[in-house]
């Protein structure tokens, strides 16, 4: 591939992850730049999906079909960046985001093919799926999220990759479980989507589209951030199966989320009626915090950094 070319790529997905990657980028931005590249690149990919999904809804009822044929269009894409990936060859030319994968993907083990699944999650998402059990919501986590860890593990590497895989998995279904509690009322009344489980709506007494007294709804979401936080406790062990830089990376993500979850854990009925987030200030305090800490098995570490 011509050295300037790449340049030029590498500063577009670049240029996505710092707009978009609100919380993502504090993390990303602590790694060297290589690995800092390469993980925009995965990003710029990731987000090209995730608009995909989002922007049907914006588009009305045509957008529903444009949308499943703009994920064929990745699907193909993606199958074409393999076959160059594998031959050493440069992809087709006039996609930036596909030339910044594909020389990534020449120097790291990227598992392209998980991110077929994350076109499948998107494809759940535009069909309306809704999920009968907390199994099947974690069945979507993982092509959402749990693709993305793994993709990010093989940019990191690992001092034990086969335990390794499971942990990123692990701690991608904790982050999305994270976003559908922040997100819960945005994703009903924008995009029509409820992703708890309909055991656990039934449980507390709350309809299929949210409805239901604010009592019964409040202990739903309280339910549902213990099971989020059993996910963090699976998944942050990986921390200590990191490099300094990856570990503050993934710490800086991760605890950026765990505060969150803390937020919504602390006031429940808030994220029932606006959209929580920290502040820069807290977000860049997690990051130092994650690029000073030591290794450290289990949430403990997390609930340090977000405690900066």
């Amino acid at each position: 591939m011509n050295d300037a070319a790449v340049a030029l790529a590498y500063k577009h997905c670049q240029r996505i992850t710092r707009s978009n990657a609100r919380n993502f980028y504090y993390g990303i931005r602590l790694l060297p730049p290589r690995k800092r590249a390469a993980m925009c690149a995965l990003y710029a990919m990731a987000r090209r999906i995730d608009d995909i999904g989002d922007d049907a809804t914006s588009a009305g009822p045509a957008g529903g079909e444009r949308a499943m044929q703009g994920l064929a269009s990745v699907r193909a894409s993606l199958d074409l960046l393999a076959k160059a990936a594998a031959g050493g060859t440069a992809p087709p030319p006039g996609d930036p985001v596909l030339m910044a994968l594909a020389h990534a993907a020449h120097y790291y083990p990227l598992p392209l093919s998980a991110l077929h699944e994350l076109v499948e999650g998107c494809e759940w998402d535009l069909s309306g799926r809704r999920y009968a059990s907390f199994e099947e919501l974690v069945e979507y986590c993982r092509r959402v999220a749990g693709t993305v860890g793994r993709l990010s593990l093989a940019i990191f590497g690992s001092a034990d990759p086969a335990r390794a895989e499971g942990l990123a998995d692990a701690l991608g279904v904790a982050l999305q479980l994270t976003n559908i509690l922040r997100d819960i009322v945005e994703d009903r009344d924008v995009y029509g989507r409820v992703y708890l489980p309909e055991c656990d709506l039934a449980r507390f007494g709350v309809g299929p589209d949210l409805k239901g007294a604010k009592e019964d709804l409040i202990a739903l979401v309280c339910f549902e951030t213990g099971r989020a936080a059993e996910w963090y406790e699976r998944g942050l062990p990986l921390l200590d199966l990191l490099d300094r830089r990856s570990r503050a990376c993934t710490g800086a993500m991760a605890g950026i989320y765990w505060r969150l979850l803390a937020k919504i854990r602390l006031s429940p009925a808030s994220v029932l009626e606006k959209r929580l987030s920290l502040t820069p200030g807290e977000k860049a305090a997690v990051a130092a915090s994650a690029l000073l800490s030591q290794p450290k098995h289990g949430s403990a570490a997390v609930q340090r950094k977000s405690a900066a």
